[in-house]
């Protein structure tokens, strides 16, 4: 609880279009007698779409956040049992550090943290240097 923050909100603008470029199928076009099993895609809880492959979706909006095309304080939510993926980019929401974990079974370093010590000695290292470093 001490490390967590409060969203300020981030920008909207862009998301849908994302999704549209990447097969999301809009809700007129959806049938859910002959797509039973898509995942439906909330943003902001607003029922925006459905996607027939939600595994590729949800690794490409991921691969973005993690890049910071999208702001890092965008929630993710993949519901598999429920078949839902929530995109949450709205303010007010309580969030926590997000640690990601190597998954991929050819590295060497599967199954541990992808922030490392030498990270972290960085990080140190950056807030030792002072903010008025270019005055004279």
């Amino acid at each position: 609880a001490l490390m967590c923050y409060v969203s300020v909100g981030a920008p909207v603008e862009g998301i849908v279009d994302f999704l549209f470029q990447r097969q999301m199928e809009s809700l007129e076009e959806y049938d859910p007698l002959t797509s039973p099993h898509a995942t439906k895609i909330f943003l902001n809880g607003v029922w925006v779409g459905i996607h027939r492959n939600p595994a590729h979706l949800v690794a490409a909006v991921q691969s973005l956040r993690r890049k910071q095309v999208i702001a890092h304080e965008v929630s993710l939510v993949r519901d598999i049992r429920d078949r839902e993926f929530k995109i949450l980019t709205d303010q007010g929401r309580v969030l926590r550090p997000l640690f990601v974990v190597e998954n991929d079974v050819k590295s060497q370093i599967c199954g541990e943290l992808v922030l490392n010590k030498e990270h972290v000695e960085k990080l140190e290292a950056d807030r030792d240097i002072p903010l008025d470093m270019d005055k004279d």
